[in-house]
């Protein structure tokens, strides 16, 4: 009896497991990385897509659609309750994308997406966990609007913007 009952459960997991969906991407054709520009946020930027864009196949360094991006983070000072007490740092951080079609040399797309997150920091500036803080958040915000890219990159059609 405990033997079918693990079975039956273990045929319940199956059919769970087969029914998850999984984020395949479609797209068959292939990019390359052009000029990104924001110095060292530009580096972290080009060595994400090119890490997400090599793991889907999708890097192809003769292909005719260019990949040209800009990184920026800015940080905004805001307090956050009436008592003043908690000091919060909001950085922001912008991802401007256009891919161009260098045989038909027009955009064939354009994007610009912002992400957000905070940290309450400490007084001193030269505290070391507000320095970690920031660098932590501008990467992590790079690598989500990295993959928000490639969702998009996966629904896109292949035409010229007018």
């Amino acid at each position: 009896m405990f033997k079918i009952k693990l079975l039956i459960l273990l045929l319940i997991n199956f059919l769970f497991i087969s029914c998850i969906k999984t984020d395949n991407f479609q797209q068959s054709t292939k990019f390359r990385i052009g000029y990104i520009a924001g110095e060292y946020d530009g580096l972290l930027l080009k060595n994400y897509l090119t890490s997400y864009l090599n793991g889907k196949n999708l890097l192809d360094i003769k292909s005719a659609y260019e990949i040209r991006a800009s990184i920026s983070h800015k940080d905004q000072l805001y307090i956050t309750n009436i008592d003043n007490t908690s000091d919060r740092e909001k950085i922001t951080s912008t991802l401007s994308v256009v891919i161009q079609d260098t045989n038909l040399d027009c955009a064939i797309f354009e994007n610009k997406e912002s992400l957000s997150q905070f940290y309450i920091f400490a007084s001193n500036d030269f505290f070391l966990s507000n320095k970690t803080a920031v660098k932590e958040i501008k990467k992590n915000n790079t690598e989500e609007l990295v993959k928000n890219l490639l969702k998009k990159i996966n629904l896109m059609e292949f035409k010229c913007n007018e």
